[in-house]
């Protein structure tokens, strides 16, 4: 299949570029505080919504598999018939969302909610694509890795601000805060942003779609229910085989689609697979630490370990990592122009694994936390940064919606694969106290170290390149010969 990106509009005023980054920015740390802001008040949402421990983790499960689901669909979408309008529809679609969530007094109405907010995924990959389509050569790199950065910032920074916000107000306003500024800039981005002048002619693989689905979500399920139904039951097992079927069916029909979702050619080129992998692996230890840095400090400190911390005290201990991540973020594209986007991907994978190491064999004063969480902040910043143009580096204009979009889902599978082995590390390790061992806590680090290292030797295998002549227009076939090669 042999596709050419078709340029429009290249006569419509064109904003300023820092209007646009600034914009776009907003409406990203928006939508990634909606994702980790409920995630510290999982217990109140019980209570509010009167259901179960088991039905109230859907909060955070039912958003995963949306985002997971629609994120590479809407790149897809949006590098069809336009990035702006595709953003300002599903920030239409997540404004909305975000008030039924608001409004939500049972579960179900409450999930309806989390879906949709879920399926706004497409922010990111969509504000990537017009970064790339916008902005001057030199500024692509820059401003890509603070966006890719704001991905953590916002996870980081809704774990800090959950506590302050239920304090004082109620679950419900874990919606209404992240509202008003995500209002705001969807308004401006449809007066401000203007059109992308890149299209690319097709058509939807909507079979491909459902069975990449059906296949992610089988495995999402599956990972996000194992600390229920424990990883070798008949349930997990047996719904990890029907997604690993319905991918490979997926494969097949993208493969011979000739307007695939996902061009399994650009999947196979080596900076791309290299990447995601890298991305995976970065996920499960950016979720994991959400999950096994507060519970840490939130333990009492009668058990043996924990320092007694409210939920408001265990987001400060992460302030640290919020911060590192904006301020490195911000620096990665400084770093890649002297230095391409490859070493600072594998620093941060070497900085986030040594902070795991760190609070495998030093965490009993809060100092050690706080440097721990202060090098995850900085080498999730780093990573995040860099991963995304390095996706960019070796895709065209035309694919980068979707090329995006699939790393984006990396990241969240691995998050989900994170969440659920530390998770379950911990739920084996239950004293009589009530609390999991200060050995479970080694393993479950420990772990997070180690996939942190794999990430850093699959990140060598990278291919280097410069990002001043990547992001140069080019065509589809010269990257088509990348996979033949190996690059």
């Amino acid at each position: 299949m042999e596709e050419h990106a078709l340029y429009a509009g290249d006569g419509e005023h064109r904003q300023h570029y820092n209007v646009t980054f600034a914009l776009l920015a907003s409406a990203a740390i928006s939508y990634a505080l909606l994702q980790s802001l409920v995630a510290p008040a999982i217990p109140d949402f019980q209570r509010e919504l009167h259901t179960s421990v088991n039905s109230v983790s859907w909060v955070l499960t039912a958003y995963l598999l949306s985002a997971s689901i629609a994120t590479p669909l809407i790149g897809r979408l949006g590098d069809m018939y336009g990035k702006e309008r595709l953003l300002v529809i599903v920030l239409v679609v997540l404004c909305l969302a975000t008030v039924v969530s608001a409004l939500a007094t049972s579960l179900t109405v409450m999930l309806i909610g989390r879906i949709f907010q879920g399926a706004a995924g497409g922010v990111f990959p969509l504000s990537f694509g017009i970064i790339r389509d916008e902005f001057p050569r030199e500024r692509v790199a820059g401003a890509v890795g603070i966006m890719a950065a704001l991905a953590g910032v916002g996870g980081g920074a809704g774990v800090v601000l959950a506590g302050p916000i239920v304090d004082h107000g109620s679950v419900h306003d874990l919606f209404w805060v992240p509202l008003i500024p995500l209002v705001a800039a969807t308004v401006a981005i449809h007066f401000l942003v203007p059109e992308s002048p890149i299209r690319v002619p097709g058509r939807v693989n909507w079979t491909g779609a459902a069975l990449m689905s059906v296949g992610l979500g089988a495995v999402l399920v599956a990972v996000s229910q194992t600390a229920v139904w424990h990883w070798l039951s008949v349930r997990t097992v047996g719904l990890f085989v029907a997604g690993a079927v319905f991918l490979v069916l997926w494969v097949r029909s993208e493969s011979r689609s000739s307007h695939p979702l996902v061009d399994m050619r650009m999947m196979r080129i080596r900076g791309v697979w290299t990447t995601n992998t890298v991305a995976m692996l970065l996920g499960f230890g950016m979720y994991s630490s959400f999950i096994l840095l507060p519970d840490y400090v939130e333990t009492p400190s009668r058990v043996g370990y924990g320092f007694d911390s409210s939920v408001t005290g265990a987001g400060l201990f992460l302030l640290p990592a919020t911060i590192a991540m904006l301020l490195v973020g911000a620096q990665t594209g400084r770093l890649e122009r002297r230095f391409g986007s490859k070493p600072p991907l594998l620093a941060g994978a070497l900085i986030t694994m040594a902070a795991y190491v760190v609070l495998a064999f030093a965490r009993t004063d809060s100092w050690e936390i706080y440097v721990a969480a202060l090098l995850l902040g900085s080498g999730i910043g780093l990573a995040f940064a860099s991963m995304v143009n390095l996706i960019i580096e070796n895709v065209g204009p035309e694919e980068t919606g979707v090329a995006t979009g699939m790393n984006a889902v990396a990241r969240t599978v691995g998050g989900a694969f994170g969440g659920a082995a530390v998770a379950s590390i911990l739920a084996e390790t239950v004293s009589a106290t009530g609390y999991p061992t200060d050995h479970g806590y080694t393993v479950a680090f420990a772990v997070c170290a180690i996939a942190l290292l794999i990430g850093f030797v699959v990140g060598l295998g990278i291919p280097q390149r410069r990002p001043a002549d990547a992001f140069a227009p080019h065509e589809v076939g010269d990257l088509r010969a990348d996979v033949a090669t190996g690059d």
